[in-house]
C-alpha cells in the first residue's frame, strides 16, 4: 500500500485543478464524518501556493491512450500501480481521522475503458458518503467518454467535478491526443452544466432536487506543449467561462517527460508564465478585463514576464490615464495598478464624504508605487510620468548576470 501510494501520489502532481473551494454545506454537526469547513481540517499549502490539503491520488496511471504530453501514456515506461476501490476509501478516512486531510482529490489513467474507470470512481465516492457517512470534501475528475449515467451519479456523490480541456486548441488535442476529441470534452462540460442547472430547480411541487456538483466544476489546460500563445490561451479560457459556468480554469506548464515525442519542445516554459496567465485569469474574472485586449497588450501575442498584466495593459494604453480617482468610475478604477477590488470599494465608500487623498488611499490598502503615474488627486498629479519613456523601466525588474558555469 505504501509502494502503491508513492507512486500514484506522484503521479497525480500534474494535476493543479485540485481547490477547495466552493462549498460550505456538507458539515458533521448533525452525524457522519468529516467536514469542508471549520474544525478537524487541515490546511496545507505547498511553497508555490497551491492547496495540498486534500489526498491527491490518481486510482491507477495505466493508461489505455497514448497523449504524447502525458508521463501515463500507455507507451511510457513509467512504473505503474493500481489501488482497488476498497483501498482508496481505507486511505482517505484514515488521513482524515489523522487530521491530514479535508477530503479526497481523485483522478485516475484509463483503464479498459471510460466506463470501467468512471464506475469504480463513482464507485469509491458512493462507498465514502453512503457506507462510511464521509461529508469531506470529494473533488472526481470526470472522464469525458464515460455515459452520461455514471456522470450524473458521481454529480450526487462528489462537491466539485472536472474535465481537462488538456490543450487550448483544438488542433493540439487532435495532433498530441489523437485518442481524444475536442467535441467530446466539451460535451460533458456541458452535461455537468446543464445538470448543475437542472439541480436548482424545484419541481412542480416545491421539492429541489438532490444537488449536483455544488462546487461547480473546474479543468486544466497544459501551456507551453504546443505553440499556442497567451492570447489564445486567454480566448479559450474566456470562452470556457461563458459557455460552462466553470468556477476556474487551471493553468499547467508543460514538463519534459522521458522518452517524449519529438513533436514537444524540448524545455520547459518559464513558471513566471504560469503565473502571469493566473493574474490575467483574475483579471477577465474580477476586474472587468477582455482576454482580447489583455493578450493585445504585446504585439506578439505573449504576457510580458516582466510586469504583472494589469501594469502591461495599462502601460499600452496610457491614453486613458491618468485616472481621476474623485469621479472615475469604479470600472476604470479597477484598472488602475495597484487598485484591488477593496481598495476600490473602500474609495467609492470614501469619495461620497470628500476628496480622496494620496495618504488616504495609503491607508485604503492601495499600492502607490504602481498607481502613482495613473492617478490624479487633490494633492498628487503626475505631469509627465504618465507619458515618459523610462516609465515600464521603472517597475521591471533590473537585469541579472548569467552565470558562466
Amino acid at each position: 500500500m505504501q509502494q502503491k501510494l508513492a507512486i500514484l501520489s506522484d503521479a497525480a502532481k500534474y494535476d493543479a485543478s485540485c481547490a477547495s473551494s466552493g462549498t460550505t454545506r456538507r458539515d458533521s454537526r448533525s452525524g457522519g464524518l468529516g467536514s469542508t469547513e471549520g474544525m478537524g481540517i487541515c490546511h496545507a499549502y505547498t511553497p508555490d501556493g497551491r492547496c495540498i490539503s486534500l489526498l491527491k491520488i490518481l486510482m491507477t496511471n495505466f493508461c489505455i491512450y497514448d497523449c504524447a504530453y502525458c508521463i501515463n501514456r500507455v507507451s511510457s515506461n513509467v512504473e505503474r500501480a493500481r489501488f482497488t476501490p476498497e483501498e482508496v476509501v481505507t486511505l482517505t478516512l484514515e488521513f482524515y481521522r489523522r487530521n491530514m486531510i479535508e477530503g479526497l482529490f481523485l483522478s485516475s489513467g484509463i483503464i479498459r475503458s471510460p466506463d470501467q474507470t468512471m464506475g469504480d470512481m463513482v464507485r469509491i465516492a458512493r462507498m465514502l458518503r453512503v457506507d462510511h457517512g464521509f461529508k469531506g470534501y470529494i473533488h472526481l475528475k470526470t472522464i469525458p467518454d464515460a455515459s452520461p449515467e455514471l456522470v450524473a451519479e458521481a454529480g450526487l456523490h462528489a462537491d466539485r467535478l472536472s474535465v481537462n480541456i488538456e490543450l487550448p486548441q483544438d488542433a493540439s488535442i487532435r495532433e498530441l491526443a489523437p485518442e481524444k476529441r475536442p467535441e467530446t470534452i466539451r460535451a460533458a462540460m456541458a452535461d455537468v452544466r446543464l445538470s448543475r442547472e437542472a439541480a436548482k430547480e424545484r419541481t412542480h411541487t416545491g421539492k429541489r432536487p438532490p444537488r449536483f456538483a455544488p462546487a461547480g466544476q473546474s479543468t486544466q489546460m497544459i501551456i507551453g506543449a504546443d505553440a499556442a500563445t497567451d492570447r489564445d490561451i486567454l480566448k479559450t479560457s474566456a470562452n470556457l467561462y461563458s459557455g460552462y459556468d466553470l468556477k476556474r480554469v487551471y493553468y499547467s506548464a508543460f514538463s519534459p517527460i522521458p522518452d517524449a515525442s519529438a513533436v514537444l519542445p524540448l524545455v520547459k516554459p518559464p513558471l513566471m508564465r504560469e503565473h502571469r496567465l493566473y493574474q490575467a485569469d483574475w483579471l477577465m474574472r474580477f476586474y472587468g478585463f477582455e482576454a482580447e485586449e489583455i493578450g493585445a497588450a504585446h504585439p506578439s501575442g505573449f504576457l510580458d514576464l516582466a510586469i504583472d498584466p494589469k501594469l502591461a495593459w495599462a502601460l499600452a494604453n496610457r491614453a486613458q490615464f491618468p485616472v481621476d480617482v474623485a469621479r472615475a468610475s469604479k470600472e476604470m478604477l479597477l484598472r488602475v495598478p495597484g487598485f484591488g477590488t477593496k481598495t476600490v470599494t473602500r474609495i467609492l465608500a470614501a469619495r461620497r464624504n470628500g476628496p480622496v487623498r494620496y495618504g488616504d488611499l495609503l491607508r485604503m490598502g492601495a499600492i502607490m508605487s504602481k498607481a502613482k503615474p495613473f492617478v490624479t488627486l487633490p494633492d498628487w498629479h503626475p505631469g509627465v510620468l504618465t507619458d515618459s519613456a523610462g516609465l515600464r523601466a521603472r517597475f521591471a525588474p533590473p537585469p541579472e548576470q548569467l552565470q558562466l558555469l
